[in-house]
């Protein structure tokens, strides 16, 4: 009898764990979410360099308005690698923060808001015409690229902050 209940125990428990529902992967953090996109390897290489990896891979939440590699590649001649030189990382760490939004700003709110304060102490100014939304002077491409810690949102130029 003994033998009977264990056995019976051991097959309830092993039907009972494989109905249990799958969980689903945890999301990957915005800077692995980014690299796993493939077109924002500039903008990977560029948080290296200003030592943010760290910073957006924490708990956030975070809204990044990320630069495309082809956004990076608009910029005048010499400006990425003077901005990467390691006496400029305090400028890069200025222009990349000025792309990030504390808190998780999906596009249904963003579409409502006319500025935003960003990690670099600056102002974004937000603006909405129809189906176009202006960050500054960048274009959103692609919206609610969801991560662990935040959101992506990708525009099509870097933006570089008010000179201080």
């Amino acid at each position: 009898m003994k033998t009977m209940l264990t056995l019976t125990s051991l097959a309830l428990a092993t039907i009972v764990a494989g109905a249990a529902p799958a969980r689903a992967p945890q999301a990957k953090d915005i800077v692995d979410t980014a690299v796993a996109a493939g077109s924002f390897s500039t903008l990977a290489k560029a948080l290296t360099a200003a030592d943010l990896v760290n910073t957006l891979k924490g708990p956030g939440p975070f809204t990044v308005f990320a630069p495309t590699d082809a956004a990076f590649a608009s910029l005048p001649p010499g400006t990425l690698d003077n901005l990467l030189k390691p006496e400029n990382k305090a400028m890069l760490r200025h222009v990349l923060t000025y792309h990030v939004v504390p808190g998780s700003v999906m596009a249904t709110d963003v579409v409502k808001m006319t500025s935003a304060k960003t990690v670099s102490g600056d102002t974004l100014s937000i603006t909405t015409s129809g189906e176009t939304v202006m960050i500054g002077k960048a274009r959103v491409v692609k919206t609610d690229i969801v991560a662990s810690n935040g959101v992506i949102h990708v525009i099509d130029t870097v933006l570089l902050p008010p000179s201080k």
